[in-house]
């Protein structure tokens, strides 16, 4: 038993649960999965995105990304302390420059505090800068779907 679905995009054939689908043709909006359950199915056009759900959705995302990057540098930098990286490139630097009266510590000007704070103003950039274009992204989609149409969507759900 089949019924239609009115979408945005028209009118979409779907299956009732139980129904038998053998007599749809391939490549119609109902189908029948391989342990005999019908699916129903609904074509749907995105004719709009909310801007302001997208920046909401946005910050709330990199905002996590911010927070795992600065967690991924501090255990970087913690490593390479550890595994004495920072002293053997000064050792390395000093040697290439010579035996000067100056000495050059390269732990002194990549120190956590220095690397962290950089790292936090990469990210409050990233935070902001990938927001404002999500958003302004979302306007660019709206203006488009009035050429384009928008996405097509097909939903599906077991039965």
């Amino acid at each position: 038993m089949t019924s239609e679905v009115s979408t945005g995009a028209g009118r979409v054939p779907t299956v009732a649960a139980g129904a038998s689908t053998g007599s749809v043709p391939a490549g119609d909006s109902a189908a029948e999965t391989p342990r005999g359950t019908s699916v129903r199915r609904a074509r749907l056009m995105v004719t709009r995105v909310d801007p302001w759900s997208v920046l909401k959705t946005a910050f709330m995302l990199t905002l996590a990304f911010a927070i795992i990057l600065l967690v991924a540098v501090a255990i970087l930098w913690f490593i390479l302390d550890q595994l004495a990286v920072f002293d053997a490139l000064s050792r390395t630097v000093n040697d290439i420059a010579g035996s000067g009266s100056t000495q050059f510590d390269l732990k002194s000007v990549l120190s956590l505090g220095r690397v962290m704070g950089i790292t936090l103003v990469v990210a409050a950039v990233q935070i902001v800068l990938l927001s404002v274009l999500a958003t302004l992204f979302a306007f660019l989609y709206n203006l488009a779907v009035g050429i384009s149409g928008g996405l097509e969507l097909t939903l599906a759900e077991e039965a």
